[in-house]
């Protein structure tokens, strides 16, 4: 006879753990401009960090600045120079952490001890075209609750005001730099778009923008439909969503400065 499931033996230890929070950060890092942030980001994502004192990162000096401008809005828990923050290595930066070549195990030691930690990208959502899954494969393995907070996520944002593909769709993250290849690989995602329906998304840094825009104007076909977003929440946001054709006759793309997500389909 089949014996009754039993919870999972770490559930009875959970109460004794930290949670891992995913906290999003607004769009404008690196632009001339900042959005206010109730208008990215909900009240209770805010007061939710507040409340943190325990943090994992890309980069803290950014991470100070973005908890100084919470601040401004909840009061911190503790004084910012008291907040403890742990960088990701470099290499996780340069490399990726999803391969699960790295342990983040150890940056997750302040939730043993039963406190909150929150999980911080410089733009966006954690772990979503930014690194951070590492540390949320760690804290599954530790048995830790992991809470995705609300707030913006440049990609959906941009599938949102495309009119393209909203079903199907893939993030496909930077293209490559050399000529070549770029145009080998524009070519390889518009031919996948094309048979399967499937938006393609992908970014670029901001400087490389234009240079991106002509390479996309150069290789795809003139009915495939070319949809760009730039500065995402920020007062000079702008979507254009035009078939290739149409962007060749008026080619005004991105510029140098400001963040941009791509996506072509049909």
């Amino acid at each position: 006879m089949n014996q009754p499931l039993r919870p999972a033996a770490s559930n009875a230890t959970n109460a004794t753990l930290g949670k891992l929070y995913l906290v999003p950060a607004p769009l404008d890092f690196g632009c001339d401009s900042q959005t206010a942030l109730d208008r990215a980001l909900p009240a209770g994502t805010m007061q939710t960090a507040a409340d943190l004192q325990h943090w994992v990162c890309e980069n803290a000096k950014s991470a100070r600045a973005y908890l100084k401008r919470i601040g401004e809005v909840f009061p911190l828990c503790v004084p910012l120079q008291s907040m403890e923050i742990t960088e990701l290595p470099r290499e996780v930066h340069k490399k990726g952490d999803h391969q699960a070549g790295f342990d983040a195990t150890p940056l997750l030691q302040a939730a043993r001890q039963g406190h909150n930690v929150g999980l911080l990208s410089e733009a966006g959502m954690p772990a979503v075209a930014d690194p951070g899954s590492s540390v949320v494969r760690a804290a599954h393995a530790m048995g830790l609750e992991v809470v995705p907070l609300v707030g913006p996520v440049s990609l959906l944002l941009a599938l949102a005001a495309s009119g393209l593909n909203g079903q199907n769709f893939a993030f496909v993250g930077y293209l490559p730099v050399e000529a070549t290849e770029r145009t080998q690989r524009i070519r390889e995602l518009e031919a996948l778009s094309l048979k399967t329906g499937q938006t393609q998304l992908f970014i670029e840094t901001p400087y490389r923008n234009p240079a991106l825009l002509q390479a996309l104007l150069h290789a795809l076909q003139p009915q495939t439909r070319l949809s760009i977003s730039t500065g995402l929440t920020l007062d000079t946001a702008h979507t254009r969503s035009a078939v290739v054709k149409d962007w060749r006759s008026q080619a005004t793309g991105p510029d140098k400065h400001t963040p941009a997500v791509f996506c072509i389909g049909r």
